[in-house]
């Protein structure tokens, strides 16, 4: 009786192009080979799933592997080396047969892996670095003029100090993580700036938040994934917000009005505006648009932008007193921008204000000099004249754009305040005239 041919010697007789059966394979199929035209030999599962059938690759085999090996070598498989891996298959297909077998199992599995790889680009696209990158883009959209400060803010005390948190998922950034953040900022000394942080990183999250249900914020943060705000139960440091008061006092103002009206050109022009319309913000005063000044110069509109994160620029406007109109037309205002020295394609800078008021301070004369002067002290120093004249907390606010916040305001008061703010910019002018506080024409 002849011998029976070894697994060997049949896959040596196979010819190209045939498959041959090797053994059944526990507990679903058969082990399979079949030869290329090369001479190598490719080892399959074969399995059933209903009435169809099917075939899944295992790998090259291996004629000089050890027949007893059930490991992979570097060349391919032995046969048993083959089984072993057809079992695990055929018992995947067989645990799996209520899902459509092995097929539908690796179909699934692919679809978790290509899931699991979308969320891996995701986290490496909204990062915390681009949320923050967005926020900031979103302000400067809305014509807030802090975005500047925050990227800079951003920049150095997230992206630089903390590169680790800035690069990871905007959406797995914790709590702890945020204050560990703020920390080594309030440890360098620099409360405020912690203080600062914490506000834009709170209102970048927020933003990302609402986008889900506020159709004016743009699509893209929702992308981000946020459905809390991790920085919503870090208390800012309240030591560090107290404001830095220190106006001028009303003999100081008037001698700095003094000064003023003896510099007959565009600069001294420039800064009596600024004192006559009652010390408004110097970011926003140098970026008047000449469309913005009515046409009888009888009052200006300034763009307001600070206020809440997400809400559009507010326009205030402003009244202008005899001199005040006098002062503006001084500056002749032509192209885009009323204060300029281009012929307005360019507004002069806040810096560029502030200087020129500090040098019209140091060339006074030596008993008339006002110590420690600052520009911004000016407008708490005409706050401070209107509230001892009697003006009240509302107008002074209104006047000066501050404080007229709050849902009574914004949906019901319709009131421009123009008649009270002239009166109060009235009463400012005849004061820094007199050096006498005058009573406040309510």
């Amino acid at each position: 009786m002849p011998e029976k041919e070894t697994v060997g010697q049949q896959l040596a007789k196979l010819k190209a192009g045939r498959f041959i059966t090797i053994q059944k394979i526990k507990p679903s199929g058969a082990l399979q080979a079949r030869k290329q035209s090369n001479g190598a030999i490719t080892l399959y599962w074969r399995f059933n799933i209903g009435e169809k059938t099917g075939r899944v690759g295992i790998g090259l085999y291996d004629p000089l592997a050890s027949p007893k090996t059930r490991t992979k070598t570097s060349r391919g498989y032995s046969i048993a080396a083959a089984i072993s891996e057809a079992e695990a298959k055929a018992s995947k297909h067989y645990e799996s047969k209520s899902i459509g077998g092995y097929p539908a199992l690796v179909e699934r599995e692919q679809a978790e892996a290509d899931a699991r790889q979308r969320t891996i680009e995701k986290a490496a696209h909204f990062t915390l670095a681009r949320l923050l990158e967005d926020y900031a883009n979103h302000m400067e959209t809305l014509g807030r003029r802090s975005h500047r400060d925050a990227r800079s803010i951003f920049k150095l005390h997230v992206v630089e100090r903390s590169p680790d948190i800035a690069t990871s998922p905007a959406a797995g950034v914790s709590t702890e993580q945020a204050a560990d953040m703020l920390r080594a900022v309030v440890k360098t000394g620099k409360h405020r700036t912690a203080n600062k942080l914490r506000s834009y990183l709170h209102a970048a999250y927020q933003t990302a938040k609402k986008s889900r249900t506020k159709p004016t914020i743009p699509e893209h943060f929702k992308g981000y994934g946020i459905v809390t705000n991790p920085i919503k139960d870090i208390e800012p440091d309240q030591s560090a917000n107290k404001a830095d008061k220190n106006p001028l006092s009303v003999n100081e103002l008037c001698r700095y009005w003094r000064a003023l009206k003896l510099i007959d050109d565009f600069r001294g022009a420039v800064l009596r505006l600024h004192l006559l319309t009652g010390g408004q913000r110097i970011e926003q005063l140098v970026r008047l648009k000449t469309v913005d000044i009515t046409a009888d110069f009888d009052e200006i509109i300034i763009l307001d932008g600070k206020g809440r994160p997400g809400i559009e620029v507010r326009k205030h406007i402003v009244p202008l007193t005899k001199l005040a109109k006098a002062a503006l037309r001084a500056c002749k205002p032509a192209g885009e921008y009323a204060l300029s020295t281009d012929g307005g394609v360019t507004h002069i800078s806040a810096t560029t204000l502030s200087g020129w008021a500090c040098e019209v301070v140091e060339g006074m004369e030596s008993k008339s000099t006002i110590p420690n002067f600052q520009a911004k002290r000016i407008r708490s120093g005409v706050e401070t004249l209107l509230s001892k004249a009697g003006a009240n907390l509302e107008v002074r606010g209104h006047l000066q754009s501050h404080g007229i916040s709050g849902v009574q305001k914004r949906s019901y008061d319709d009131n421009d305040f123009l008649r009270e703010k002239r009166a109060a910019l009235d009463t400012l002018f005849k004061t820094l005239e007199n050096n006498t506080l005058q009573d406040y024409v309510r």
